[in-house]
């Protein structure tokens, strides 16, 4: 079994994960259409990228379940599981979010939002483990776009509702700004479980 793997400690610097599980909470308590999201089981992590380049992953989910919500797939003739990974309080974790830093942060502000919540929308609306899918080859994301523009939709819903600004203000810094105002940037590392025989 997979336990969550801390990263630096968390008694100085700018904690990052802390932070975005803040804004996260938040976001799925005034958006009716992500309250089916149960953040305890969720992991909130992020990795370090080699190279400063602006292309490339901003932010990804990596769901613990297959379809449906099955825990178990066939594959090569062969029964798979993903390890399991469990909280602190022994819950077992359904979805991995994670951040590239500090690439997240060359995007512009609304840029970041539309990632988070993009991120989120990818949640199964039946939270089993499971991403949301559409029709046809783009299960994930489909083939029109749409999944682009509700994650749009839904931070100028979020921001229209007016949350603190404390929730979301280090989004409008970019990486170099906040470790010039905090010192370092901390927080919390998950590395994803593998795929293992379950025969």
């Amino acid at each position: 079994m997979a336990t969550a793997r801390q990263g630096e400690p968390r008694s100085q610097g700018f904690d990052f994960t802390l932070h975005m599980r803040r804004l996260c909470e938040d976001m799925t308590d005034r958006l009716a259409e992500l309250r089916h999201i149960d953040l305890s089981r969720v992991v909130i992590s992020f990795s370090q990228t080699r190279s400063r380049t602006s292309w490339g992953l901003y932010a990804s989910l990596t769901p613990m379940r297959f379809v449906g919500g099955k825990a178990h797939t066939f594959r090569h003739g062969r029964q798979w599981a993903i390890e399991r990974l469990y909280s602190s309080s022994g819950r077992e974790i359904l979805y991995i979010l994670n951040f590239y830093l500090p690439r997240f942060f060359q995007l512009g502000f609304e840029e970041k939002l539309a990632t988070i919540l993009h991120e989120l929308w990818h949640i199964s609306p039946d939270f089993n483990g499971d991403v949301r899918r559409y029709g046809g080859r783009c299960y994930a994301h489909s083939s029109s776009g749409d999944h682009d523009r509700q994650a749009e939709r839904l931070a100028r819903q979020w921001l229209a509702e007016r949350p603190p600004e404390s929730l979301y203000g280090f989004l409008r810094f970019d990486f170099r700004q906040l470790r010039r105002r905090y010192g370092r940037v901390v927080g919390s590392r998950v590395y994803t479980p593998k795929l293992v025989p379950a025969d």
